[in-house]
């Protein structure tokens, strides 16, 4: 364990072992630090929260502080993050807003510069949020989904998985799966290929995605009849089922 004289580490704190804790960094009662952790320099980590092993925290990151919700008294809520997630300078994420709550970050996750996660946030794993990239609160993104930059998304909205938003783009609704979103207003242009294929979907896989992509957004049926007809002509994969359960369980509208 390495940790510099200036930094404050609260006795309530956990730490695990080769933690490494730069100058003027904070660590509060509460906070659990896993294994290998680093935290750079003025880095604020409030409690309760728990970091998964191997995270590592640029200068002026700050994670675990009471949400920006007005509805917050107070309540023991917490933060839990993954494994091996990067938090760059000055991001923020906030812990849930009620007793017994809390806001989720996983493993292998990059929150760039002056990127913020808010209150009751469920973010996947291997997710890229760009600088700027906001969060508000009760906001669900999928595994591998990429955020870019100066990209606000409005709380509640759910983001699939191995979604790509562009940047400086305003998110209002919900955004499918597996798809590539832009635009003012924001609309769906295409599926993620280059992400998808670099992930090593099959040929196959990438096919019936395509085939699903056709029939809900460029065949005019409605909601209903378009999932019903990607049941009906899509093969039975787990990909293609998880696109229409994503559908079937919006409640804030769909980014068509």
């Amino acid at each position: 364990m390495k940790i510099h004289p200036t930094a404050l580490i609260d006795p309530a704190a956990e730490i695990g072992s080769d933690v490494e804790i730069g100058p003027y960094c904070i660590v509060g009662a509460g906070v659990r630090l896993g294994d290998g952790c680093r935290l750079q320099s003025m880095v604020r980590l409030e409690g309760p929260a728990e970091f998964g092993a191997e995270c590592r925290f640029f200068h002026g990151a700050a994670l675990g502080g009471e949400p920006q919700d007005l509805k917050y008294s107070g309540a023991l809520s917490r933060l839990r993050v993954g494994a091996r997630s990067v938090f760059r300078e000055f991001c923020t994420v906030h812990r849930a807003t009620q007793a017994g709550e809390e806001t989720v970050v996983g493993s292998d996750d990059l929150v760039m510069a002056y990127a913020h996660i808010a209150h009751n946030c469920v973010v996947g794993d291997h997710v890229i949020m760009g600088n700027c990239a906001t969060l508000a609160g009760h906001v669900e993104v999928g595994d591998h989904a990429i955020i870019s930059g100066v990209t606000p998304v409005h709380q509640f909205v759910k983001i699939g998985e191995h979604t790509i938003i562009g940047g400086g783009c305003r998110v209002p609704k919900d955004v499918p799966p597996f798809v590539m979103a832009a635009g003012h207003p924001l609309a769906v242009h295409g599926l993620n290929l280059v992400g998808l294929k670099r992930r090593g979907f099959s040929e196959e896989t990438v096919g019936e995605l395509e085939k699903l992509y056709r029939i809900f957004f460029r065949s005019n049926l409605v909601t209903e009849a378009a999932l019903a007809r990607i049941r009906q002509e899509c093969r039975p994969l787990d990909e293609v089922e998880r696109f229409c359960r994503f559908i079937e369980s919006s409640e804030r509208g769909l980014t068509r």
